[in-house]
């Protein structure tokens, strides 16, 4: 196993490198200058010329980016030009509140998704399945602003059941802007494990297991579901990327403190080292999730293991 894991880590190494080198070339593609958004358009020539040295920009553009990844490494991703404050430190700040929302998207997906496509897999075109796949099709096409507002409308406004914003540690807090972030994966992963339940169900070891006399309840959850979640796996590591982007919109529409706010809000004051350590931040969150996911589907699959024995 652990041959397996060093060999799916070495193969991120290069990912990573190609994203530190995107972030990196951000900045320099992008008008404006850094040096002139810290002191203002109204600062002496001299003055913006020390700072540009300060801070590396007169040198060439690969020694720039070689010293860039050294402190990256470190994660140093330098200083955010509003608050001027260690762009980690802010990092630090939001990531509770991410990874917050995104757990509880994903505990919705796997609670909800997983049991909805095992039932319709054992009840296929029943009025179940019927329902519950045309109710996937909607969750995975519907825009998730467009329902983050129609939740806060209805839920918030005409019934007051449930806050509209803001995090203020209560569970009511999160109930909305999860349910919203978390509906597509819902989706996805219920038709994914439908799918495969079907596929696995009329596998001949399955036959064969029914035909021992074991209860119905043995064979779907002992005998299918364990191999039928393989690829639930690799979609709930994929779906992560999706929950991480979409974490933007639903944190701006919540006015939830994450990750995903702050990158807007560094968009929007053209914050470069907060924006570029936010993607590397992503990188490598989405780069150990995967790893894990990888690891849980060789454990699921003895198959991959055996091949670096």
């Amino acid at each position: 196993m652990w041959k397996y894991a060093l060999r799916r880590f070495v193969m991120l190494i290069p990912v990573l490198i190609g994203i530190s080198i995107f972030a990196f070339l951000m900045m320099h593609l992008t008008p404006g200058d850094p040096a002139q958004l810290m002191l203002g358009e109204q600062a002496p020539e001299e003055t913006l010329a020390a700072l540009r040295v300060r801070m590396g920009l007169d040198r060439p553009l690969p020694v720039q980016y070689l010293a860039w990844l050294s402190r990256a490494v470190r994660l140093d991703f330098g200083r955010s030009l509003r608050s001027n404050k260690p762009v980690i430190q802010e990092l630090a700040e939001r990531l509770p509140a991410t990874a917050h929302l995104a757990l509880a998207a994903v505990t919705i997906s796997l609670l909800i998704g997983i049991p909805v496509g095992v039932i319709s897999a054992t009840k296929p075109n029943s009025i179940f399945d019927n329902v519950a796949m045309v109710g996937a099709l909607a969750g995975v096409g519907m825009p998730a602003f467009w329902q983050g507002i129609m939740l806060i409308l209805i839920f918030s406004v005409m019934l007051g059941w449930l806050p509209s914003s803001g995090r203020m540690g209560g569970i009511e807090y999160i109930i909305l802007p999860a349910i919203t972030l978390g509906t597509a994966s819902t989706a996805s992963i219920a038709r994914m494990t439908r799918s495969t339940m079907l596929e696995v169900l009329s596998q001949d070891y399955i036959r064969t297991a029914r035909s021992k006399g074991l209860a119905k309840f043995t064979v779907i959850v002992k005998h299918a579901l364990r191999n039928a979640l393989i690829p639930v796996v690799t979609i709930v590591g994929l779906q992560f990327g999706f929950l991480m982007a979409g974490a933007v919109l639903t944190e701006t529409i919540f006015a939830w403190p994450g990750i995903g706010r702050l990158v807007v809000e560094a968009i929007n004051a053209k914050d470069f080292p907060v924006v570029q350590g936010t993607i590397m931040m992503f990188a490598l969150m989405y780069a150990f999730i995967n790893l894990v996911v990888d690891i849980t589907y060789a454990f699921l699959d003895p198959r991959l293991r055996t091949q670096y024995k």
